[in-house]
């Protein structure tokens, strides 16, 4: 039987190797093409408060990823009794607000899980440089969706979650996502859009040019979009 210092270093082996493993998948950088981005959404009851507001900032992704080569979004969201949708890609914001306008949030528990399943299944048919999910709460198991979120990180997708409140179940959980794909967690406070807008850019702005779109554009927003593009630099 394997005393405890074998499995203490069998399991840091491991771990080493995940994230050598991670370093190596390659940089979201488009070439001058169009970037692709899940652009996913908690649709529970709870976040109706806060629902239109977020309609209504996501358009400035758009503005800062057109600079860099232009940007493909698909919607992704969950709602209700085991209800998770997603859309066609598209390329401009107003056909990404119509498609927001439509949706109106229903109670029911989380299903971040599927969220994830769903990017990994999209990047294995055509590469998605990035995730965004926006949401206040976590009624999942963290082992399951760290699993899912490894298996995203080690095909090269940064998973930037966006935390509305204070919940600190779901901090734990969102952070750990956000550092198994190598990608960033933020708390944001839905009474000040503009953070919100400045942190949707940044993601464009990484998922349109890679690491150096997102430093440039943390150089000259900073704030709490310097603090994101920190924490993707100590992944």
């Amino acid at each position: 039987m394997a005393d405890r210092k074998d499995i203490t270093e069998r399991g840091d082996d491991a771990v080493q190797s995940f994230v050598e493993a991670l370093r190596s998948t390659p940089s979201p950088g488009t070439g001058g093409g169009r970037g692709r981005l899940i652009f996913a959404l908690d649709a529970t009851a709870s976040r109706k408060p806060t629902w239109d507001r977020a309609c209504s900032v996501q358009g400035e992704m758009f503005m800062e990823a057109d600079r860099l080569g232009g940007l493909d979004v698909q919607l992704v969201f969950y709602r209700g009794f085991e209800e998770c949708k997603s859309s066609r890609w598209v390329g401009h914001a107003k056909d990404l607000v119509n498609l927001m306008v439509r949706v109106d949030c229903r109670a029911g528990r989380t299903q971040i899980h599927r969220v994830l399943r769903h990017a990994i299944n999209e990047t294995k048919k055509r590469r998605v440089h990035a995730l965004i999910f926006i949401g206040d709460a976590c009624e999942e198991s963290v082992d399951t969706l760290g699993d899912l979120a490894g298996q995203l990180g080690l095909l090269g997708v940064k998973a930037f979650v966006f935390h509305e409140g204070s919940d600190p179940t779901a901090a734990y959980a969102f952070q750990e996502i956000a550092r198994l794909t190598g990608g960033a967690a933020c708390r944001f406070d839905a009474s000040a859009p503009a953070e919100l807008r400045a942190l949707l850019r940044a993601v464009a702005a990484y998922a349109s040019g890679g690491q150096k779109a997102l430093a440039d554009y943390a150089r000259r927003e900073g704030g709490a979009v310097r603090l994101l593009e920190q924490q993707t630099r100590r992944s």
